[in-house]
C-alpha cells in the first residue's frame, strides 16, 4: 500500500469511529449494533468489528446485546475543555445572577455555527430547558449566540448566514438582514435578547465575555419564563456581571 492509500485508509478509519461515538443521543443508553449502523450509515459488519475495538479500547463498555459510551470519555472530555479556566473564572458570576433572580444562568462559547454550553446553572424558579452542558444549539436562535456573534469578526457572522438560518421555534429569527440588524443593536448596547426564539414560553438576556482585543469569548444568560422574567429589569444585572467577568479573563 502506497502512503497516500494508507493516509486515505487511516481518515476513513477515523472518521467511521467518530460517527459511531457521535450517534449515541442524550438519553440514550445501550444501543445495538443494528441501531448504531441505521443511525451511521455503515454496514453491520464494520458496525460489529469497530464497536469491539472501540470497547477493547475502554471508550465503549458492552451492556447486554448492545453497548454504551464509557466513563473514559468523561474523563477524556474533561481534559478536553479548553475552556476550563473560564468555567471556574465564571461560576462565582453565574452563582450570584442564579441567587438573584432565582432563574436559570448559562455560559457558553461559538463553534462553528453553534453554540456549546460550558456551564448551566439551573434556577428553581426557571423552566425545564432543553440546553444541557456540552449540547449545542444554533447560534442564530439564543440570546448567547448573538451576543457573540455581534462581537466577532465578519467571516464569522458570514459563515452562519451562509449555512442558512433553521426554525427552531415560530418566532425564530430566519432571515439573514433582520439577524444583521439585531446584531448591529447588541454591539450598541451590550446585550442580546432571545424572545421566544430557541423556545415557546421562554426569554433571555445575554452579553458577551470580551477579551483584549473587544471580540468575544464567550457570553453568559439568564432565562426564565415569559410572564415572570422582566428582560428591562434583568439585563443591566447580566451586562454588568458579564463586563466584570471580562476584566479578570486573561
Amino acid at each position: 500500500m502506497c502512503p497516500a492509500d494508507r493516509n486515505d485508509s487511516d481518515a476513513s478509519t477515523a472518521a467511521r469511529l467518530a460517527a459511531l461515538l457521535t450517534a449515541f443521543s442524550p438519553g440514550d443508553d445501550a444501543l445495538g449494533v443494528s441501531e448504531l449502523a441505521r443511525r451511521t450509515g455503515l454496514p453491520k459488519s464494520s458496525v460489529h468489528r469497530l464497536t469491539g475495538h472501540l470497547v477493547t479500547q475502554g471508550l465503549l463498555e458492552r451492556e447486554g446485546t448492545g453497548v454504551r459510551l464509557a466513563l473514559k470519555l468523561f474523563e477524556i472530555g474533561q481534559l478536553a475543555v479548553r475552556q476550563r479556566g473560564l468555567v471556574d473564572a465564571a461560576r462565582p458570576y453565574l452563582e450570584d445572577l442564579r441567587e438573584a433572580t432565582r432563574n436559570t444562568v448559562h455560559l457558553a462559547v461559538l463553534e462553528g455555527t453553534e453554540v456549546v454550553y460550558l456551564d448551566i446553572l439551573r434556577g428553581p424558579d426557571a423552566p425545564a430547558l432543553p440546553s444541557r452542558v456540552g449540547g449545542r444549539f444554533p447560534a442564530h436562535a439564543t440570546a448567547v449566540g448573538k451576543a457573540i456573534l455581534a462581537f466577532s469578526p465578519k467571516s464569522t457572522v458570514d459563515t452562519v448566514l451562509a449555512a442558512g438560518l433553521p426554525r427552531v421555534s415560530e418566532r425564530t429569527v430566519t432571515a439573514p438582514g433582520i439577524l444583521r440588524r439585531q446584531l448591529a443593536r447588541v454591539r450598541e448596547e451590550g446585550l442580546a435578547y432571545d424572545r421566544e426564539e430557541s423556545g415557546l414560553g421562554v426569554v433571555c438576556a445575554a452579553s458577551p465575555l470580551r477579551g483584549a482585543d473587544g471580540t468575544a469569548r464567550a457570553a453568559l444568560s439568564l432565562s426564565g419564563w415569559t410572564n415572570r422574567l422582566r428582560l428591562d429589569r434583568v439585563a443591566p444585572a447580566v451586562r454588568t456581571a458579564a463586563l466584570a467577568l471580562s476584566r479578570t479573563l486573561p
